[in-house]
C-alpha cells in the first residue's frame, strides 16, 4: 500500500547513474527520508522522480513523495522504497527560516580519525558504519571552502573533482562534493580554492567502497543565495 510522506528536499545529489534524493518531515530536527529504487545500489532515475511537468525536484522544494515501505539497509536507516508508477508532487518552497528549525548539531559527523590523502575525516571502516543508527545529517557551517582540483593527476588521471573543506564542531573535514548544481559549476572553473560563505551542508554516509563507508557533501545550501 503506498503511504505518501511530504518532506523538504535537503539533497538531490549525484549517484551512480542516476540520483540520491532525501529530505526531512516536520518541525523540528525531524526523520529523514530517503526514496530509493529496487535497484541494488538504490539510485533514482530521473523517470521516477520527476514531477507531473516532468521538471526535476529542487534542493528546498517541498515535496509529496508516494513510498511503497521502509527499507532501511544497516546505518542508512533513511531508506523508504519508492512506488515507481506515481509522479512526485510540489507542494511548496522552503527558506532559511524553515532550515534553522532543521538544522542538526551532532558532536561528530559520526566517527572521526579515518582519513584519505586528500581528505579529512571522510570515511568511517565498514564494521564501524554498520553499527550506525543514521547516514543523514543537516549541519550549518559559518563558511565553506571549495577545492577544485585533480587528485589523480601524478598517476595520469586529469579528471577534476570538487571537495568541501569546512569545520563544524571544532573538527576539520574534506568531503568530496556530489551536489550536481555546485559541481558542475566549479568543474568549470581552473584548479584552485573558492570560499562561500554561511551555509547548510547536507552531510550523507554513502555506500560501503573497498572497506570504508565515504562522507559526502550531497548538498550545499548557502544563506546568500536565498
Amino acid at each position: 500500500m503506498t503511504a505518501v510522506k511530504t518532506f523538504v528536499c535537503l539533497a538531490n545529489s549525484r549517484k551512480n547513474a542516476g540520483r540520491c534524493v532525501a529530505g526531512m518531515v516536520g518541525k523540528g530536527p525531524g526523520q529523514w527520508i530517503r526514496p530509493v529504487s529496487a535497484r541494488p545500489n538504490g539510485e533514482v532515475s530521473a523517470h521516477e522522480r520527476q514531477y507531473a511537468d516532468r521538471s526535476d525536484p529542487r534542493v528546498l522544494d517541498i515535496i509529496a513523495v508516494p513510498l511503497l515501505r521502509p527499507q532501511a539497509h544497516s546505518y542508512q536507516s533513511e531508506n523508504w522504497l519508492l512506488d515507481p508508477k506515481r509522479y512526485w508532487e510540489k507542494t511548496g518552497r522552503a527558506e532559511w527560516d524553515t532550515l534553522l528549525t532543521l538544522e542538526q548539531r551532532p558532536k561528530t559527523l559520526w566517527i572521526n580519525g579515518h582519513s584519505t590523502y586528500h581528505g579529512s575525516n571522510n570515511r568511517v571502516l565498514t564494521d564501524q558504519a554498520h553499527t550506525l543508527p543514521d547516514s543523514l545529517k543537516l549541519i550549518r557551517v559559518d563558511c565553506v571552502t571549495l577545492q577544485v582540483h585533480t587528485p589523480g593527476s601524478a598517476f595520469g588521471d586529469r579528471k577534476k573533482v570538487v571537495d568541501a573543506h569546512f569545520r563544524h564542531a571544532g573538527c576539520t573535514y574534506i568531503l568530496r562534493l556530489t551536489d550536481p548544481e555546485y559541481e558542475q559549476t566549479y568543474l568549470a572553473k581552473q584548479e584552485g580554492t573558492y570560499n562561500l560563505s554561511e551555509s547548510f551542508l547536507t552531510v550523507s554516509l554513502g555506500e560501503p567502497f573497498e572497506d570504508y563507508a565515504y562522507k559526502l557533501v550531497a548538498a550545499i545550501i548557502e544563506r546568500a543565495k536565498i
